[in-house]
């Protein structure tokens, strides 16, 4: 059965931050922009995926069951090559933290992740930022897209801006980290902002021409 048209889109985060991010990408399209915060207490989805488009994939599905609503859902984190990849999938919690406030968890992740970075030279610190999307309406995937940023992992933090390990991913076609970049900059960069921009190009067929500007 075709979808029904998008007017709203609930974005499946209470990440205050991703959300902001999101709204602003998607912000013209004439589509209502909600996350999950605005639906009261929710269940919290699994995220058993050995890679960030299964964990995308579940969320979406989950909430989209549980909505009946247009969901996007995404998975994004770092991946460090010295590392092996790590902290991957692990990225929001590498450091452990259940139970406390998202800036807590940053200062932890990045302070484990700069530790265990300590005696690598900074041509061996690459690594890359990683977003999946995925689109679904109701429990049916409709569109799946994922974005990647290239950088390397700085000794110590810079800037003021973004949240998780935006203070020390160097993004190599900027020569600034993530933090240190204004919104737009940012957007236009960004594994989420690739990401979205892929998702988009492929989303006007479920956006009625009337809600386009």
């Amino acid at each position: 059965m075709k979808p029904q048209r998008m007017t709203e889109l609930v974005i499946a985060t209470t990440n205050r931050g991703k959300l902001a991010e999101l709204r602003q990408l998607l912000e013209g399209r004439g589509v209502k922009v909600m996350g999950l915060s605005d639906f009261g207490a929710m269940p919290e989805a699994e995220e058993t995926g050995k890679n960030f488009s299964e964990n995308a994939r579940q969320k979406a599905v989950f909430y989209g069951t549980l909505l009946g609503r247009w969901i996007l859902a995404d998975d994004s984190g770092l991946e460090v090559d010295v590392l092996g990849g790590a902290p991957g999938v692990h990225s929001a919690r590498f450091a452990g933290g259940d139970g406390a406030d998202a800036a807590s968890r940053d200062r932890a992740n990045n302070a484990k992740l700069l530790g265990l970075l300590a005696e690598v030279p900074p041509e061996k610190r690459t690594a890359r930022f990683r977003c999946s999307l995925c689109l679904c309406h109701g429990g049916e995937v409709v569109l799946e897209v994922e974005g990647h940023v290239e950088g390397r992992i700085l000794s110590e933090p810079r800037g003021e801006n973004g949240f998780g390990y935006d203070p020390i991913f160097l993004i190599s076609a900027a020569g600034k980290t993530a933090a240190e970049l204004g919104n737009g900059e940012k957007n236009a960069l960004s594994h989420r902002g690739m990401a979205l921009r892929a998702l988009l190009e492929k989303l006007e067929p479920f956006i009625s021409q009337s809600q386009m500007r």
